[in-house]
């Protein structure tokens, strides 16, 4: 799908930029010719997500909290905001910093789209629907989060962004997008970040037991991080105001993932069934029609692929 790549920025913001998924997002960019401004405290992302850029042509890394009102001397046409805690192991530890991140660094960021006139996206999530009511989940699902349970922080602060982006272009008419992801995966995720794909990773390639919280019959829906920077270009090319849906549509349960992955690992591991956490969703899955009919995408790498992929990747750092 090559629509993702038809606008010609000349200058991005990449707010968490050095993240997981943020950094994918600047490699992009450079690579269709696009300067970007990477804004990142580090306190999740890291400096060798960002190493292989630094000293490209059009780069430029920005040591700053969003949470703070930053500027952006030089002209922006897109603002890509991407600063959160992601990973439980994160959003637990970081909780305060996880709301303030939605809402404060939400609204500087906004602010900088504002002031030059670039169009701006939001990362949302699948969190946004808590445990889910409607299944598949689509965009006009309200989702139904516990404000007061152990991932409130990240859930509501992914819902008060959603809102905080709403009021902006309803009251500035600031060109804005929301895009929702579900469950991203590949290399440059952290080892110990709490996630199923690398903790099941990890664990396997180590010889240990992979650890399925529960039965392991709750669902994912994953989705390869290139099939998300491609969604998320997309959508920021397109005139979209509503959120969209970025995921796989295609589920599997947690104990199927950890099977597959000690087959693709070749690990001698064994499964062992460890008490899950509360508040975690018995299953997720996006309706992608608005992806499909509005931005023409759909995931295009296939789950063993992926997942291959990213187990050579850990192979290589592990």
């Amino acid at each position: 799908m090559n629509a993702a790549l038809s606008r010609n920025w000349k200058h991005a913001v990449v707010t968490g930029g050095a993240g997981f998924v943020g950094s994918h997002l600047c490699t992009a960019l450079l690579a269709q010719g696009t300067s970007v401004t990477c804004v990142d405290d580090l306190s999740t992302g890291t400096p060798q997500n960002i190493a292989p850029l630094r000293g490209m042509p059009g780069f430029r890394f920005v040591e700053a909290d969003v949470t703070e009102p930053f500027e952006v001397r030089r002209d922006v046409d897109l603002v890509l905001h991407f600063a959160s805690p992601a990973a439980p192991a994160d959003y637990l530890r970081l909780p305060l910093h996880t709301l303030d991140t939605g809402g404060l660094g939400t609204r500087n960021a906004l602010a900088v789209a504002r002031t030059h006139g670039a169009r701006f996206v939001l990362a949302s999530a699948a969190g946004v629907y808590g445990h889910p009511q409607q299944h598949p989940q689509s965009e006009t699902c309200w989702g139904h989060v516990n404000p007061v349970g152990p991932r409130s922080m990240y859930d509501e602060a992914k819902r008060f962004g959603e809102a905080m982006t709403t009021a902006e272009a309803g009251t500035h008419g600031t060109d804005t997008g929301i895009v929702r992801l579900f469950n991203t995966y590949g290399p440059r995720m952290r080892s110990h970040d709490g996630r199923a794909v690398p903790t099941f990773v990890r664990q396997a390639l180590a010889g240990e037991p992979v650890t399925v919280t529960g039965d392991g019959l709750q669902t994912r829906s994953l989705c390869h991080v290139d099939d998300t920077v491609r969604g998320v270009l997309a959508a920021a090319a397109s005139d979209l105001r509503v959120p969209v849906n970025l995921g796989s549509p295609v589920e599997i349960t947690m104990l199927e993932l950890a099977r597959l992955i000690v087959e693709l690992t070749g690990s001698p591991s064994q499964v062992r069934f460890v008490e899950r956490p509360p508040d975690d969703p018995a299953v997720r899955c996006p309706d992608i029609t608005i992806a499909r009919g509005k931005l023409q995408w759909e995931p295009e790498v296939a789950l063993r692929d992926g997942l291959a992929r990213t187990v050579g990747w850990f192979r290589t750092r592990l």
